[in-house]
């Protein structure tokens, strides 16, 4: 999807997901000015500034995801910058459209006083959708270099039936695996008996979870403590793709030789370049709906 006119593009900061958005932004023609990414691969394939210096006459600004560390500055692993968000957003002008991943509440009053445009695209449906795909297709590939099996014939649980759950459980049954889903919500297990896959209760898993060679999380709220995994068998393999804090009792898995991945961030770990393209899809949505 192309925008109707060429745009004034600075992505700043980020990983490898970044440089791609920046490189397809390029591609289509529009103008783009990378900032505190110097580290990225090929820098001589993207124009790089040293300076904040004519970012605050860009159409468009997109920051990463999340868009800050723990300490309020730019989330750049690509850099040696150390910069506070709050100072770079200062830097801008009314009317200015900024685009990022999980703003904090300070960040959005900040913007609210400075008459930026601020869009969070990590609250996006569509974004959230597409990038189920590549956190499943990692979480399998885990799955398939941790597991002496292969995932054909071996018994499978997905915890939560959302975006996540839905299409790692369709990947899964397609590879031969014996599905079953939890869910809470008893339209969703209704929809997993209608799939073909075995429903169960996620707040009923506790005496039932001693089959399973490999139980897969996608919920954020802690669903495997103690008392779940004291039944799991001993060369179960859970994987928790829950964000922070994840959905297991991290303390209880290791006191009882339980073996857990929590697997964060897939898409930008096992699939940056495809996960670039879903940021820059995103963002042309976004501007399409301001009708900019």
């Amino acid at each position: 999807m192309h925008m109707r006119r060429a745009w004034n593009f600075w992505v700043v900061g980020g990983d490898l997901r970044q440089v791609k958005l920046a490189q397809c932004l390029q591609e289509d023609g529009h103008r783009v000015e990378t900032f505190a990414m110097e580290r990225r691969p090929n820098p001589g394939l993207l124009p790089g500034s040293d300076t904040m210096k004519g970012m605050e006459q860009a159409d468009c600004v997109v920051l990463p995801l999340p868009v800050q560390d723990g300490g309020g500055m730019l989330n750049a692993p690509l850099s040696d910058l150390r910069l506070p968000v709050l100072e770079l957003l200062d830097g801008l002008s009314p009317g200015q459209v900024v685009c990022g991943g999980r703003f904090s509440p300070e960040l959005r009053v900040l913007s609210e006083r400075k008459g930026l445009i601020l869009r969070d695209y990590f609250e996006r449906e569509e974004l959230a959708v597409a990038n189920a795909v590549p956190t499943a297709e990692g979480a399998i590939q885990i799955a398939m270099e941790e597991l002496p099996t292969t995932l054909y014939g071996q018994r499978v649980l997905v915890i939560g039936f959302g975006r996540l759950g839905k299409v790692l459980a369709h990947r899964l049954h397609g590879l031969g695996a014996k599905v079953t889903v939890s869910a809470r919500n008893y339209g969703d297990l209704a929809w997993i008996e209608a799939y073909g896959y075995t429903p169960e209760h996620t707040g009923q898993l506790t005496g039932w979870l001693s089959s399973y060679d490999l139980i897969i999380n996608t919920v954020p709220a802690r669903v495997l403590d103690y008392p779940q995994l004291v039944d799991l068998k001993e060369d179960c393999l859970v994987l928790d793709l829950a964000s922070r804090p994840g959905g297991v009792n991290q303390k209880a898995a290791a006191q009882l030789g339980v073996k857990v991945i929590w697997a964060l961030s897939l898409p930008g770990k096992v699939a940056p370049s495809s996960a670039g393209v879903i940021l820059r899809d995103t963002v042309y949505h976004i501007l399409q709906e301001l009708e900019l």
